[in-house]
């Protein structure tokens, strides 16, 4: 396996890749690779002929008061694993490399990031469009994977491939789990030992509104407060946001109509961790009775 440093290299071996007719596969990440991330890698494997896994703590993302100084950066171990499972090179730019010092151009998704994480972390889509947008016409992907733990980054990228007509096919992954239910994330390793026992909450709670609605619940503020008492009873958990929205606009639902779908995205605080889950649910249909 290679590390590629710089976009001239990077730039130099896609062409080579192409010429030769085979496919390149994407897998971006910010490192501090998990077995999600892994198996990004065996998704898109059936895919293309060439794997490039993308390494960058990307600082357009993070907010002024958010983690970026902290977080985790173990590009030694992230390179062993990375070749375990099959990469066949990693790009690894440094910030001076992927953004000039009088850069002014970001790329921007309207509407969808108006909703859930974005309206917490303003600024954090366009930096994620931003660097993916670069990603692609740097190392010239035909395939590129992103998982579904992150759902409304995942929507909005393959909303600004559509719009801009970009020639990449993108693939999501369902969320990968610990054992225990708890969505994996680099960032599960700020937890305390405390917060990693209450953590588990979150997907729990997503399972106890899922049985709610099944069962024919449809009353939103009661399956909101059903799911806030369960995360935060017995402990200190932060909610940022309990929503229930449009799986395609992300808008918040007024209403549940039999039939649809319903995607249930939370993200609450431990301590000082932020963590993010979601789960999409199909509506059951009842007979009624007249």
């Amino acid at each position: 396996m290679e590390l590629i440093r710089t976009i001239a290299e990077a730039h130099d071996l896609v062409e080579k890749i192409r010429l030769s007719g085979r496919l390149i596969g994407l897998v971006p990440t910010m490192g501090a690779l998990h077995r999600g991330h892994l198996m990004l890698v065996d998704e898109i494997r059936d895919h293309v002929d060439v794997i490039i896994m993308s390494i960058f703590v990307n600082p357009l993302q993070f907010g002024p008061n958010e983690d970026f100084e902290r977080y985790p950066r173990t590009l030694d171990s992230d390179v062993e694993l990375a070749e375990s499972v099959g990469v066949d090179y990693i790009f690894c730019p440094d910030v001076s490399e992927m953004y000039a010092r009088n850069m002014k151009t970001r790329v921007v998704v309207s509407d969808l990031p108006d909703h859930l994480c974005g309206l917490s972390r303003p600024g954090h889509f366009d930096g994620v469009t931003t660097v993916v947008s670069k990603l692609f016409n740097i190392l010239k992907p035909h395939v590129a994977i992103f998982g579904q733990k992150d759902v409304q980054q995942a929507i909005i990228i393959q909303k600004m491939v559509k719009d801009l007509s970009i020639d990449v096919k993108v693939l999501t992954l369902p969320i990968v789990r610990e054992v225990d239910g708890l969505a994996m994330s680099s960032r599960n390793s700020y937890l305390s030992e405390t917060d990693r026992l209450e953590a588990v909450k979150l997907f729990q709670s997503l399972n106890f509104a899922k049985q709610m609605i099944v069962t024919g619940e449809h009353d939103l503020s009661l399956i909101i407060n059903a799911i806030k008492n369960f995360i935060t009873t017995g402990n200190s958990a932060e909610i940022d946001y309990i929503s229930l929205v449009d799986t395609e606009t992300l808008e918040e639902l007024t209403e549940l109509k039999e039939g649809s779908s319903v995607l249930i995205a939370i993200a609450v605080k431990f301590g000082k961790t932020r963590l993010i889950d979601n789960l999409t649910v199909k509506i059951p249909v009842f007979e009624h009775v007249e």
